[in-house]
């Protein structure tokens, strides 16, 4: 028989509910200002914990990829065509970027009398932090260097190599190997948009790159390319790059990257080019024209 409440002990439980989600809100508040008060502080905790709870638990990183394996050395994901569509719109969004990036620069060189399309540390911010994060950190350095083998390379999902754990040497695999991500890390250097994009617009571009680095990087997950903890510390080592170019362009500022002084050495770089192009555009139309008086 169901026994009915009292109207206080009703309040009393209500009351209850109330405290324990005002609680929640004030820890996730707590930690949302943590991260937003000391950004580099809570990229190098992120990475600490990770790389505690992956050293700990190897076996977490092969039960997750075990979630995406079909058995007979198969990841059903990635024979997936639309997967595979997923993987490459990625790869399209941040070429698309980086393109965006060069044209601001581009254009200015191209019109040097005209006034730049935006600040242009903002393109500099986020083709130096491609460069340098997925680029050189990620690419060069780690994936060329550590050797860890991919899961679909290791003997328990269907190659021929030993399970290697994550920051774990080893001469297994020569060259782009699974640790970090490579694409994880570039699907992240997207966030570099929410550092520049006008404030009230931040939540929202967050939100949205956000949920397409997730998709981005699990699919990688899903196509036994990287374990997971190849992909969330491609996250944190990114994040790193981010803050410090982000710090050294608009919190240091050094001379030549402030924005008048950037938009008139663009300015000279311009005519300069302009210059070049038309002493070499005449000469090329003089020693033609010479040379077309042979024939005459």
């Amino acid at each position: 028989m169901r026994t009915r409440q009292t109207p206080a002990a009703l309040t009393k439980n209500s009351g209850i509910t109330v405290v324990q989600t005002r609680s929640k809100s004030s820890f996730i508040k707590t930690i949302s200002e943590f991260c937003a008060n000391r950004p580099f502080s809570a990229t190098l905790i992120f990475i600490l914990t990770v790389t505690f709870v992956f050293l700990t638990v190897p076996a977490l990183d092969i039960w997750i990829t075990r979630l995406f394996y079909a058995g007979d050395h198969v990841f059903p994901a990635a024979r997936s065509p639309l997967w595979n569509k997923v993987r490459y719109l990625g790869v399209h969004l941040i070429q698309w970027a980086a393109g965006l990036a060069l044209f601001v620069m581009l254009f200015k060189l191209a019109f040097p009398k005209l006034k730049a399309l935006m600040d242009l540390r903002a393109p500099i911010f986020m083709l130096s932090t491609l460069i340098i994060g997925p680029g050189i950190v990620t690419n060069a350095i780690l994936k060329n260097n550590w050797g860890r083998p991919r899961p679909r390379s290791t003997e328990i999902f269907g190659g021929d190599l030993p399970f290697v754990g994550v920051w774990e040497p080893t001469n297994y695999c020569d060259t782009n190997c699974s640790f970090v991500s490579g694409e994880g890390s570039a699907a992240f250097w997207l966030f570099t948009l929410v550092f520049i994009v006008p404030k009230n617009w931040r939540i929202p571009v967050a939100s949205v790159i956000a949920v397409l680095c997730t998709i981005f990087s699990t699919n990688r997950v899903a196509f036994g390319g990287h374990f997971t903890s190849d992909t969330l510390l491609s996250w944190g080592i990114t994040m790193l790059v981010i803050l410090s170019v982000h710090w050294y362009l608009y919190k240091r500022t050094p001379v030549w990257a402030q924005p008048d002084n950037l938009d008139t050495s663009f300015t000279k770089a311009g005519i300069w080019l302009h210059s070049k192009i038309g002493s070499t555009a005449c000469l090329a139309a003089k020693s033609t024209k010479s040379f077309l008086r042979k024939f005459h």
